[in-house]
């Protein structure tokens, strides 16, 4: 893989990663805000807050998990397998690392891994 290009997602990751410490950033002083708030509340506050909450979590979680991704294609970029399918070892394409730069799996491979959890999760719930 061209060095300009793999130069060129690490940048692209790095912006990520910050974007997201950003983001959790100001979530957390939100959730903060939610919690230190000590004013009287009528249940239906009390509810809304709640769902606040979760919503503020959940949104952490999947950030988190974002930032997982992003510091494993860092990783890549270092010892020198960004770009390779983790799965097969095949090269991912340009186009697909500039759609999602951490991404670690062609798409053939993402594919069948999808597949595979949609059976697995249809056949649980039967």
């Amino acid at each position: 893989m061209d060095k300009e290009f793999i130069n060129k997602m690490e940048k692209i990751l790095l912006d990520m990663k910050e974007e997201i410490y950003l983001k959790l950033a100001s979530e957390n002083e939100e959730f903060k805000e939610l919690i230190e708030d000590k004013e009287p509340k009528d249940l239906a506050d009390l509810a809304a807050d709640d769902i606040d909450k979760v919503m503020l979590k959940t949104l952490e979680a999947q950030d988190i998990k974002t930032l997982h991704l992003i510091d494993g294609a860092l990783s890549r970029i270092g010892n020198g397998y960004f770009g390779k399918c983790m799965k097969c070892g095949d090269k991912i394409p340009e186009a697909r690392i500039e759609a999602i730069p951490y991404t670690f799996m062609c798409i053939k491979c993402k594919s069948s891994d999808e597949k595979k959890r949609m059976v697995s999760d249809f056949s649980e719930n039967d």
